[in-house]
Formats: C-alpha cells, sequence, structure tokens
C-alpha cells in the first residue's frame, strides 16, 4: 500500500488530537488513575478498528442511500455525549462520596458507534486510503491495523497527561474546576462534526 505513511500520519494526527475519547480518557485518569482508565483505552483501541472494519465492508451503504438515518445517529450520539459531559462536570473528587467509575471496555468501544468523530475518521479514511477496484477488504484491514497501532500511545498520552493533573490538582475544587474543563472541552469537541 504506497499510502501507508499518509494513512500512518492520518490515523495518528486524528487520534492523539482532542476529540471525545481522549478527553473521556485523561477526565478518567485524573479521577481514577491510569490503571483504572487501562479497559476505557483498551475499548477504545479495539472499538474504532472494529467500527472502521465494518464501516468499510458495508455499512457506510445505509447512511449514503438514508443520509436522515446518518443524522439521527450523529444527533443522538451529540446528545449522549453533553451528558457525559455533564456526568463529568459533576463528578466529586476524590473520597467525595459515591464517584462513578471509570468507563469500562465495553462501554468505551460501543461509545465508537456514537462519537461524531469516529463516524467522521471512518467515514473519510475509507475512501481516502482504499483504491477503486482495488482489494476493499485488504487495504480496510489495513486500515483498521493502523489504527488499531496508533491508538494505544494516543490514549495513553492522554491518559498520562489526566493522572498528572490528577496529582497536580490536590483539592476537591481545583479537581472539580479540572472536570468542568474537560466537559466543556467535550462538548467543544462535538462542533466540527455537528457544522
Amino acid at each position: 500500500m504506497d499510502t501507508l505513511p499518509a494513512l500512518a500520519a492520518f490515523a495518528f494526527a486524528t487520534s492523539v488530537t482532542p476529540g471525545p475519547n481522549v478527553i473521556m480518557v485523561a477526565a478518567s485518569a485524573a479521577n481514577h488513575g491510569v490503571r483504572a482508565t487501562l479497559p476505557h483505552m483498551a475499548g477504545i483501541t479495539i472499538g474504532f478498528p472494529v467500527m472502521i472494519v465494518l464501516v468499510g465492508l458495508g455499512l457506510a451503504g445505509p447512511f449514503a442511500a438514508n443520509p436522515d438515518l446518518h443524522t439521527a445517529l450523529k444527533w443522538i450520539g451529540a446528545a449522549w455525549i453533553v451528558w457525559l459531559a455533564w456526568k463529568i462536570a459533576r463528578a466529586g473528587a476524590p473520597g467525595e462520596g459515591a464517584r462513578r467509575p471509570p468507563l469500562g471496555f465495553l462501554g468505551a468501544a460501543a461509545f465508537q458507534w456514537v462519537n461524531p468523530k469516529a463516524w467522521l475518521l471512518a467515514l473519510a479514511a475509507i475512501p481516502a486510503f482504499t483504491r477503486p477496484g482495488g482489494d476493499l477488504v485488504t487495504e480496510t484491514l489495513v486500515i483498521a491495523a493502523v489504527f488499531l497501532l496508533v491508538s494505544p500511545p494516543s490514549v495513553g498520552f492522554w491518559a498520562v497527561v489526566g493522572a498528572g493533573a490528577g496529582r497536580i490538582l490536590r483539592s476537591p475544587a481545583q479537581l472539580r474546576a479540572f472536570n468542568v474543563t474537560m466537559a466543556i472541552l467535550l462538548v467543544l469537541s462535538l462542533v466540527p462534526a455537528l457544522v
């Protein structure tokens, strides 16, 4: 595949830049630590490449045939992300009563299907890095494999950033301010997908 360097650069740039996945990972690591966030990170790492494969092998067709279905999914996903942002903003500091547990593997993998950025990436990567008349199955699997390889360092970086923020933010008020900031960034990450 002669586009492999460009695909790798695309996958890394889109995986490491702020979006719903990495913002949620940073917030989780700040509140629960990196170890507790590992299942969330694994869900992203596996869930998005699975989405790439399924989209590349045919699920994009129904969305092309019925734009209303795509629009509905986009708005449902946006509503869920706003709800998650609300939960992040309201998360208490460690030791402040019951806290929401970090998102697990299955939740993070399933989240890809309502994440507008994930849909935009999947729908952009398939036509950009496959050739008309080429071996669509092999090319789609290569795209998924590249995302599988770049995801761990990308989400890992944000987990370390979040954990570092969690150690620096000593008071409950500081951690709450961090959570509110992460929630606002999460909502703002929707803007490119919705406009």
